[in-house]
């Protein structure tokens, strides 16, 4: 089974920047791929980014252009970088791996707010 663990959380400012890591382990991380989701309380979680084994890219409508998901195998990480953050980017993101199956992190939370 896959164990992926997200950090890089916190309270920013509108318009600031976060860099969320996300480190898995428990399968080959080389062949994953992995997405970012992020869930506000009492709303459905929702997809951000998702980055394949070939760093193939797809981005959620409403962070295109402002976050950036990349991948270092040799770090068994992917990051999330977060760009011009903005109110409604509030959340709780988690980190997914697939492998044949989901496994999640826990999440870390991220606040934009002045």
């Amino acid at each position: 089974q896959v164990h992926p663990a997200e950090s890089g959380g916190g309270l920013v400012q509108p318009g600031g920047s976060l860099r969320s890591p996300c480190v898995a382990s428990g399968s080959l991380f080389s062949r994953l791929t992995i997405a970012w989701y992020r869930q506000v309380p009492g709303k459905q979680r929702e997809l951000v980014a998702d980055i394949t084994s070939v760093s193939n890219t797809i981005y959620s409508d409403s962070v295109k252009g402002r976050f950036t998901i990349s991948r270092d195998d040799s770090k068994n990480t992917v990051y999330l970088q977060m760009n011009n953050l903005k109110p409604e980017d509030t959340a709780v993101y988690y980190c997914n791996a697939w492998d044949g199956m989901d496994s999640w992190g826990k999440g870390t939370l991220v606040t934009v707010s002045r």
